[in-house]
């Protein structure tokens, strides 16, 4: 791919938040993104690509062509005190913006950065952009940035909100975040020079908690839920099955902590948090749209490269961005217009505006992560399978279905090679850690590309590796398990006893790669004082939560709608205790 005959072509990256694998409709679902699924097919659907389970950590990789933990993300964005494990940008690493922009490419930024450290997000007078420990785009390669620093909070009144090094407030009441982000991506493509190619990462937030949306959307969708998550979650297959599920593949059985549907006393209400869930999605949908067409009337859709994934699974917490635990004061953002924020997930308020504060919840979770099980934060397939389209009509010439595993280390050497760049080996005075993605440029021309290294994962002691059609795979505290994938996608068949020769090999490959990248035990326990204690998950002990005067009086315990056991080597298959979002 590097003896380009044109002009160079430009890249834009979009990544949505907290997306399942089954959220969009070229991907199965009921959902309407007509600007994706045009996208997906007039270009390429790869079905096996896979993220780093988390915002943070997925960020890192994407942009590094690292592991997250090589880019210093391996956990979250606090400091646990050592490199790996530092929270922000490593400086050496270097980003798919730096690397291009040393090749005469413009860079832009749009969206949700998270990954340069961590301060209160309810006082940016206490962030230090810029400074050592909180790098932002504009310190990473980007030559104009709108966005946020932090993970979560109010579409409305998003804290943290960044233009260029500056932050800035919100100042009317027709401001929604995800709009916003594809309307300063257009003013950057307006903006750009004619002369030069240009990078774009565009970082939605959306579908993300909170339940924010414009209410024409939402109403759009109000009843199409009233059949609930179980019915939905066979519909999705069966659209799935034979375009990018194989049909051997089964629907796992339901989360051990999904209800009834039945049983479930709420189901208006129920309906219409799934309903704002998916009026988020097309939200974020028509957004991506008005970016191409502004390509289209410019004469640049051809010739630029439109990447689209998600940066976990479907997520089935609430109030914990870069905890483990709910922490409600930290998203204590009023709307522009003031008024006080009614958090957390309370039946039959209306979700969508400004003044509340939702989640959809472990049940639709499980449905937007079809056909698989478990959720963001775990390794297995749920949480780690994304939707991934690539579009770029130049070179594309037909639509075709890549069932090829890669993941997002690949992602920025495969960018960096279509472009005509270079990884440097030293950048900025730093020796730079050695790429580990892969390029797989190579599929565009209908070659064959087979990693050489193996895949490998892990987040919170979750752990996983997969060579060609086996992965192992272990749930944090339980035992590895074995799966063919090539047979059984959905994890339902373990195979740990049968093929020990085959489970002994991937974990050896596993601990390699867990020594070489420099994988910490679970959990991390930092003596520093001014570093945070990480709590495992499942774990009775939890920080204070300090609810503030204005914040709606939050009942942790009535938020724990799906408790589960965390698995041990006897309870192998039933799920460790989530949090409702």
């Amino acid at each position: 791919m590097n003896d380009l005959k044109t002009k160079k072509p430009n890249v834009i990256f979009i990544l949505a938040d907290d997306l399942g694998y089954s959220d969009i409709g070229c991907f199965g679902s009921e959902i309407n993104t007509p600007n994706l699924d045009a996208l997906g097919n007039n270009g390429i659907l790869m079905t096996q690509m896979y993220n780093s389970a988390r915002c943070c950590p997925s960020r890192a990789s994407l942009l590094s062509g690292l592991t997250p933990h090589q880019a210093g993300v391996g956990h979250m964005v606090d400091n646990l005190g050592t490199h790996n494990y530092q929270g922000y940008l490593s400086d050496n690493c270097v980003t798919i913006a730096e690397c291009l922009k040393s090749s005469g490419y413009q860079t832009f930024m749009s969206g949700k950065w998270h990954v340069g450290g961590h301060e209160d997000i309810q006082n940016v007078e206490k962030w230090r952009p810029g400074e050592k420990g909180f790098p932002t785009p504009k310190q990473r390669g980007f030559d104009k940035f709108f966005g946020t620093l932090t993970g979560a909070g109010n579409f409305y009144n998003p804290p943290t909100l960044m233009l260029e090094d500056k932050f800035i407030q919100v100042e009317s009441t027709d401001f929604h975040y995800t709009d916003e982000i594809s309307k300063h991506a257009i003013k950057m493509i307006n903006e750009k020079n004619n002369t030069d190619p240009f990078f774009m990462y565009v970082a939605f937030t959306a579908p993300h908690w909170p339940l924010h949306a414009w209410e024409e959307d939402i109403s759009k969708y109000e009843g199409k839920y009233r059949k609930g998550w179980s019915e939905t979650r066979m519909n999705r297959y069966e659209e799935m099955r034979g375009n990018v599920l194989d049909s051997k593949w089964k629907l796992t059985q339901e989360d051990p902590a999904n209800p009834n549907w039945s049983d479930v006393k709420d189901k208006d209400w129920e309906d219409l948090r799934m309903a704002t869930y998916a009026a988020q999605i097309e939200q974020m949908d028509r957004g991506i749209g008005k970016i191409v067409e502004k390509l289209k009337s410019i004469g640049e859709l051809d010739n630029t490269i439109i990447m689209f994934a998600a940066d976990n699974g479907g997520c089935a917490e609430f109030l914990a961005e870069d905890s483990n635990q709910p922490q409600p004061s930290q998203f204590n953002n009023p709307g522009p217009d003031g008024k006080k924020v009614n958090f957390g997930n309370i039946p039959n308020l209306r979700p969508g505006p400004a003044d509340t504060f939702m989640s959809y919840d472990l049940p639709w979770a499980n449905l937007s992560n079809t056909p698989f099980r478990l959720f963001k934060r775990w390794v297995h397939e749920g949480g780690i399978s994304t939707p991934f389209i690539i579009h770029w009509p130049e070179k594309i010439l037909k639509h075709n279905v890549i069932n090829t595993p890669v993941q997002f280390a690949d992602i920025s050497p495969t960018i960096i090679d279509i472009c005509g760049s270079k990884y440097p080996k030293t950048f900025n005075g730093n020796d730079i850690t050695p790429v580990e993605g892969e390029s797989f440029a190579r599929l565009f021309d209908g070659n064959e590309f087979i990693k050489d290294k193996p895949l490998c994962w892990e987040h919170e002691g979750n752990r996983a590796v997969r060579i060609g059609e086996w992965k192992l795979v272990s749930e944090y505290p339980g035992p590895w398990e074995l799966y063919n994938i090539n047979d059984d996608r959905s994890e339902t068949n373990n195979l740990i006893n049968k093929e020990k020769d085959i489970a002994d090999k991937l974990e050896k490959e596993y601990k390699d790669w867990a020594k070489r990248c420099g994988i910490l035990d679970w959990p991390i326990n930092i003596p520093d004082q001014n570093t945070r204690k990480i709590i495992p998950v499942g774990s009775k002990k939890r920080k204070s939560i300090g609810l503030e005067a204005v914040l709606t009086p939050f009942d942790l315990d009535k938020e724990r709608r799906f408790e589960r056991k965390p698995p041990s080597k006897d309870t192998a298959t039933v799920r460790g205790m989530r949090y409702s979002k």
